[in-house]
């Protein structure tokens, strides 16, 4: 049984993943260039590797592509603050485990968008800490992340349990030595994850596991 359970976000927590795709992908198509839903999978979901760089291959200057990064993180940011959007269950999850485990999020996202994500979910109360992209050096797939959250839990990571809905996340959790359970989202359904404690079809499923 695990001491503490670490929460992916985009995917796991709130339904943002297509968002993000849909932003990028419109700011990339504003220069030409097309990204499909499984180049948005591969480039981001698995590889971690970002789409910037198509913008790069293209002959764009550096301050051009901060510009198109730009751009997609203020469209992103306007889209996220029309509604709160939280996984089916979640909530229902959360309040079962709350005070059973330390719990924190990890979680490759901007602060500025978690922050404007939670404004309004209520989430946040459920969990001991939170990771995201400003307290770390280096986001998923590297396994700096989950390695931080476990020094932050105080427990061995094999003590630790991984809520990852991606390749690139599962990654993470493993090379950090910390188990992972997978629950796939629309996007990630398709992809091969190596590795995995488990696969779920749902997040609900979780508590049956635990």
């Amino acid at each position: 049984m695990p001491k503490a359970i670490f929460w992916d976000n985009d995917g796991v927590l709130v339904d943002t993943e297509e968002l993000y795709f849909k932003a990028t992908q419109r700011v990339l198509a504003d220069v030409g260039i097309a990204l499909t839903e499984a180049d948005y999978i591969e480039l981001f979901l698995i590889q971690g590797r970002g789409a910037f760089h198509l913008a790069t291959a293209r002959g764009m200057s550096p301050a051009e592509v901060e510009r198109l990064r730009s751009d997609r993180n203020l469209l992103y940011g306007q889209w996220l603050a029309e509604a709160p959007r939280t996984m089916d269950d979640v909530r229902q999850v959360l309040e079962a485990l709350h005070g059973r485990y330390v719990m924190g999020v990890v979680t490759s996202s901007r602060k500025d968008h978690f922050d404007v994500i939670h404004a309004q979910t209520g989430l946040l109360k459920y969990f001991d800490f939170v990771l995201t992209a400003a307290d770390v050096r280096r986001v998923k797939p590297d396994p700096e992340p989950y390695l931080r959250a476990v020094e932050r839990s105080g427990f061995e990571a094999s003590e630790c349990l991984a809520i990852e809905d991606s390749a690139r996340g599962l990654e993470a959790a493993r090379a950090a030595g910390v188990p992972c359970i997978v629950v796939p989202t629309r996007l990630t359904r398709g992809c091969e994850f190596p590795g995995a404690d488990c696969v779920l079809p749902a997040l609900g499923d979780l508590l049956r596991r635990l």
